[in-house]
């Protein structure tokens, strides 16, 4: 690493440095977590994937703002190249914006529980993969590492970040949503929900929602083959949906009730999540992963 880098956290996946002229340089690694964990296997090329996604998915929205400055900076280490992206600092929310059109995951098991998400009432009878009426604004607060991310409501949202900061951040998470609903639909692709992170600019218009960290990865994303979807049921998926199915069967030997860390990935397991992550790039994108910098 370069002296000129100052380390200023590492997460579940990410790292992140502060460059000698106070830009930020984040970097996607291998890793990949589950219900909490990090995993002891790492998932090959999955921050190149990541990374390619995130710039490409930047360039879908050019009115809206976002932190990237560049994914091809000569700063950028050899090493990281290809999974490292430059960006301006931001004084980032401590709200997880998320989005659902479907209902599944902690949003399903609200709704069993309540009949609604998030404070929404949702209509009766509906199952696991259902898509609903209009999408949702489900926001979550922002975990410590280790800790799990809990649903929250608007009137929890505006305590934390105001009421009209709150009410931008659910129309702009739910428009940003749609748009990309809409290309992935068109390739075949159910954007089933996802989780946006945003920050407010400083050294630029402070009232402005700049979107950053991580966009529409199979990470921050559930996202379904349409020709598979089938309500009732849990979904084929392009996301790691599939380690964590993996984990949760009888083939890993694991309780996640034991309070003991999972195990290891197998090597076909690993394997075949790599190739989700690509087949997502690579479907949504239109282009080859293999043509990816790094």
């Amino acid at each position: 690493m370069s002296e000129a880098l100052t380390l200023l956290g590492r997460g579940k996946v990410r790292e992140l440095y502060r460059t000698a002229d106070g830009r930020l340089l984040m970097v996607a690694s291998d890793r990949i977590s589950a219900f909490d964990y990090v995993l002891p296997t790492e998932i090959a090329d999955k921050g190149r994937v990541l990374t390619a996604m995130t710039v490409w998915w930047f360039g879908q929205f050019p009115d809206v703002p976002n932190h990237l400055i560049s994914a091809d900076d000569p700063l950028i280490p050899d090493a990281w190249r290809g999974r490292a992206i430059l960006c301006r600092p931001l004084r980032m929310l401590p709200i997880e914006a998320v989005a659902r059109g479907y209902l599944t995951g902690s949003g399903l098991a609200d709704y069993r529980a309540s009949g609604s998400v998030c404070g929404v009432r949702l209509p009766e009878g509906l199952q696991d993969g259902d898509r609903l009426p209009e999408p949702i604004f489900t926001p979550a607060s922002k975990a410590e590492l280790g800790a799990h991310d809990e649903n929250i409501g608007m009137d929890e949202v505006g305590a934390a970040i105001g009421d009209d900061l709150a009410d931008r951040l659910r129309d702009l998470t739910l428009g940003i949503y749609r748009r990309a609903a809409a290309i992935a639909a068109d390739r075949g692709i159910l954007l089933a929900d996802t989780k946006f992170e945003f920050g407010l600019d400083p050294a630029g218009d402070a009232d402005q929602l700049v979107l950053a960290d991580e966009v529409l990865t199979p990470d921050s994303s559930r996202f379904w083959p349409a020709e598979s979807w089938e309500p009732g049921r849990a979904q084929p998926s392009y996301d790691k949906q599939y380690v964590r199915d993996w984990l949760t069967s009888p083939a890993s030997g694991w309780d996640r009730r034991s309070g003991q860390a999972p195990p290891a990935l197998p090597e076909e397991v690993a394997a075949a999540t790599r190739a989700r992550y690509v087949e997502a790039y690579e479907r949504l994108t239109g282009l080859r992963f293999a043509d990816w910098p790094g």
